[in-house]
């Protein structure tokens, strides 16, 4: 998913009615405080409702989070930057991911807005319920907090420069998969299935283009 150009100002105009168009827009405070009650109120309810004890929600609650950035990889590499070859199934493809390429400083569409992620959100808990029975309630919050790293830390990468020299690594990924070409470095939030599966970025032959990277961030 590469464009000729990338926007440095301004933002994609997805539809023309104002208002379908005020609703592909968020802050990232506004999906946290959506979602908190679900990341309490959930493992409060499997360690004293449900036949778990507090180690196993824990547990259960992580293998959440792990699975998260599974779930990450998998969307932005075959959801995200399928190819379609359909006039609709570009536009689609546009509003769902092809606008933040081209607009990557435009920091009201870097989380999935409220409306769409609610009912996404609830078919994988409805997936989860069926697969997992009772460990769908300590499992679906770990799930939900590892997207809300992803998407915090998505913010961070295009907001700032990496806090620790740790990080260094997962925001290069992600800056050369904006500018250089799209089709690999997927994971935004971990590296570990950019590994596992080979779309990794080389970054030790990569040269960094910081005039680039800045062209990325909105700050």
């Amino acid at each position: 998913m590469n464009f000729e150009k990338i926007h440095n100002k301004g933002q994609a105009k997805l539809f023309q009615s104002q208002y379908l168009e005020y609703l592909t827009k968020t802050h990232p405070l506004v999906i946290w405080g959506m979602y908190l009650p679900v990341l309490v109120l959930l493992p409060y309810y499997s360690a004293t409702s449900l036949p778990f004890n507090g180690l196993q929600v824990f547990l259960i609650f992580l293998g959440g989070m792990f699975f998260w950035t599974f779930t990450e990889y998998i969307l932005h590499r075959f959801a995200f930057h399928y190819h379609p070859e359909t006039e609709r199934g570009k536009r689609i493809n546009y509003i769902l991911h092809g606008n933040h390429h081209e607009y990557p400083r435009d920091k009201q569409r870097l989380f999935m807005p409220a409306a769409p992620s609610l009912i996404i959100a609830s078919v994988f808990f409805l997936i989860f319920y069926l697969v997992l029975g009772k460990y769908a309630f300590p499992f679906f919050p770990g799930f939900m907090l590892g997207y809300l790293i992803y998407g915090s830390m998505h913010y961070a990468i295009h907001a700032w420069n990496p806090p620790f020299k740790w990080m260094k690594p997962l925001w290069r990924n992600h800056h050369l998969h904006h500018y250089k070409h799209g089709d690999l470095g997927f994971g935004v939030s971990s590296t570990l299935w950019d590994h596992v599966f080979g779309t990794m970025y080389d970054l030790k032959n990569e040269k960094e283009d910081k005039q680039k990277t800045q062209e990325l961030m909105f700050k």
